[in-house]
């Protein structure tokens, strides 16, 4: 959703709330794409710094499915965080381009909410995302999910170093 900021220029000082709605169904994330199953209105205070800067501050809170890293199942994960930027709109009038990509959620004279919550999303989001503590993971070998059910594999673990002496062993057992 954009909002036109324009109508915060008349006053230094004026403050305005907005509640928009989170239009994004997909996050797009550093390495895989999230779904996003739950978001409510992000609560936005906007105020008029004067010269053509202005301060937002915001409240997000989201829940986004997100694959787990070590069996790959889906997990809910519940996401609450703050937003606090500064908004120097005379850097987009200059139309250098280091400037706009500094500030990729402000369009000319609008804010784009979608755009500034994915890029504080990208700071909030967990370093480990596990569906629980003791998560088994996959089988390296067979890709079975050892949290539901368990493989013959060999899971003796091999040094890459000692390949060529069980090659060895294995020309002498053939014998």
């Amino acid at each position: 959703m954009l909002i036109n900021l324009t109508e915060l220029f008349n006053l230094e000082g004026k403050e305005k709330t907005y509640t928009p709605d989170i239009e994004m169904k997909i996050y797009h994330g550093p390495y895989s794409d999230c779904e996003v199953t739950d978001s409510k209105p992000v609560k936005l205070r906007i105020m008029n710094l004067g010269d053509k800067k202005l301060e937002v501050e915001g409240e997000v809170k989201l829940a986004l499915i997100i694959p787990c890293d070590r069996c790959l199942d889906p997990v809910r994960v519940d996401l609450e965080f703050e937003i606090i930027r500064t908004i120097d709109l005379n850097r987009t009038d200059n139309g250098s381009e280091e400037d706009l990509l500094e500030q990729p959620y402000v369009i000319g004279y609008n804010l784009d909410v979608d755009q500034l919550v994915c890029d504080e999303l990208i700071l909030n989001l967990p370093m480990k995302v596990l569906c629980s503590e003791d998560c088994k993971g996959i089988c390296n070998r067979c890709g079975t999910n050892l949290n539901h059910e368990t493989c013959d594999c060999d899971v003796r673990s091999t040094d890459p170093r000692m390949a060529v002496i069980q090659d060895i062993f294995k020309q002498f057992k053939e014998v």
